[in-house]
């Protein structure tokens, strides 16, 4: 079973690398997995939360706060240790398909943290802003779903790496989500 996500993760690594590589790609996919690139989005929304509803709403960011702690803590200090899956751009086998566009570091791949985050984040999202905001919903997705490609793109992640993250985190965004929702009422503007 293992051969066989292996081979199916290479394959879909080698597409990415081949066919859907341009110049375009290159420069963007490296900017958009930057967590610097999304800082000034966490900031203004941790703001805006604050002054938009006040207690409620630096309680909300606390939390938001959290759940990226807990997806990352999960995934890089307690899965990585224990996994210990080298990163495609570090595999020999796939050297002629990797384009190095970034430095790929020496740390393991499975599961991917950005994933882990940036999915659970956007579940957290998802269900305490999704029914007041309703464009919080495409966003959120939209948002993760590019992080996770551009990480597939500069070659830091297989595609089993992603999925694994993925489903983490938005299962700890989903129970972030309902704590919140169960301890502090039923989400931002509900009762």
């Amino acid at each position: 079973m293992l051969q066989v996500i292996q081979q199916t993760d290479e394959k879909v690594l080698q597409f990415i690398h081949i066919i859907c590589s341009n110049s375009f790609f290159d420069f963007i996919m490296p900017w958009l997995r930057n967590p610097y690139t999304w800082a000034p989005v966490y900031l203004f929304l941790l703001v805006w939360m604050w002054q938009t509803y006040g207690k409620k709403g630096l309680i909300w960011s606390l939390f938001f706060f959290l759940t990226f702690v807990f997806c990352d803590s999960v995934s890089a200090s307690i899965i990585k240790p224990l996994v210990h899956r080298i990163r495609p751009c570090n595999e020999n086998q796939l050297s002629f398909v990797i384009r190095h566009l970034i430095d790929c570091g020496s740390g393991f791949s499975f599961p991917s943290s950005h994933a882990t985050n940036h999915f659970g984040l956007a579940a957290f999202l998802i269900f305490t802003l999704g029914k007041m905001y309703k464009w919080v919903i495409p966003f959120s997705i939209i948002w993760a779903v590019l992080v996770c490609y551009a990480q597939l793109y500069v070659a830091v992640h297989y595609p089993s790496d992603i999925l694994v993250g993925a489903l983490l985190g938005f299962g700890i965004g989903v129970l972030n989500a309902s704590y919140f929702k169960h301890r502090f009422g039923m989400g931002i503007g509900g009762s």
